[in-house]
């Protein structure tokens, strides 16, 4: 695999996955070669499936992959800022930081799933708030990781006051772990992004579009002095690889998707023509790395076949 185009997996256990599942993903994507594992951060299951036996907490989750592994790099797409005070969610990442000796990113987003709150009791706020909320968060979380050792950090927000905090623990990566964030908002975002980001996703959606998005965050960049080279440009895309149509089809299947539209919308098919796909992409979009959505957490050879004859032709 190219050092400057990596692949990740990219998982979504609200569906219905315990933590074993989700260590022996983890397991066989790293030893299968790929750069990070990744998981969503839900509460709730999305759609027809039970999401039995239930939810599994990202940090916790990552805690213990963090010491279960010990190569790949461990992330979320994305973190809800509803569920998480930003000085608390510093320490957790800071610490899963440590205990994983440097290899955590956080993606960040500011809450979308409104039925994942009522469901457990987390309160929801207006779309505006939340994002300003969210803004205060990434204010504070990144000032919390950056503060130097031995001074303090304060923030008066209109959401969140910070006095005096020594910023400790401190992560491993310095003068901070990578801060990802995602999305289609025309404005805010890409001024978020341009300000604390060092990766900017763009999930599931057309590389023309994700190309008109990547342009508005270099020129959110631009505008307040940041050179764009500097972000990281990356996209989510589900998978439905096969050696044969049979075989695709019988992946496509197990997830509850239609061949077509996963041709149309993700990356399906043979690897020749997932590298096909792939290789437009990276044309269209400049992208150097791709989160690869994998739904049945059950075949780890789905994982293996695309380690082994998609990766190498990259």
């Amino acid at each position: 695999m190219d050092e400057t185009f990596k692949l990740r997996i990219f998982t979504e256990p609200q569906q219905g996955a315990t933590y074993d599942d989700l260590l022996r993903v983890a397991r066989t994507a790293e030893s299968a070669g790929y750069d990070a594992f990744f998981r969503s951060d839900h509460y709730l299951k999305m759609g027809s499936t039970t999401g039995q036996p239930g939810p599994t907490d990202a940090w916790v989750t990552l805690a213990g992959l963090a010491r279960e592994t010990s190569r790949i790099r461990l992330g979320t797409l994305m973190t809800a800022g509803t569920f998480r005070l930003p000085g608390p969610l510093a320490i957790s990442v800071a610490q899963v930081d440590q205990m994983s000796g440097g290899r955590v990113e956080l993606g960040l987003g500011s809450g979308w799933y409104e039925e994942e709150h009522t469901a457990y009791g987390i309160p929801f706020p207006p779309l505006g708030e939340r994002f300003d909320r969210y803004a205060e968060q990434l204010e504070i979380i990144t000032g919390l990781w950056r503060t130097e050792t031995g001074q303090t950090y304060s923030h008066d927000g209109t959401y969140y006051q910070v006095a005096d905090s020594p910023g400790l623990p401190k992560p491993v990566q310095r003068p901070a772990p990578p801060v990802l964030i995602g999305g289609g908002g025309p404005k805010r975002t890409p001024r978020l992004a341009a300000r604390y980001a060092d990766e900017f996703n763009v999930p599931f959606v057309r590389s023309d579009v994700a190309a008109a998005q990547f342009e508005r965050v270099d020129q959110a960049c631009t505008a307040i002095g940041r050179d764009p080279a500097g972000m990281v440009r990356s996209a989510a895309l589900v998978l439905c690889a096969g050696t044969s149509e049979a075989q695709v089809a019988q992946r496509a299947l197990a997830i509850g998707r239609e061949v077509d539209e996963l041709r149309e919308n993700g990356l399906c098919g043979s690897p020749a023509e997932i590298v096909d796909v792939i290789g437009r992409w990276r044309e269209r979009t400049g992208i150097t790395r791709l989160y690869l959505q994998v739904l049945d957490l059950a075949d780890l050879d789905h994982l293996e076949l695309v380690a082994a004859e998609v990766a190498p032709q990259l």
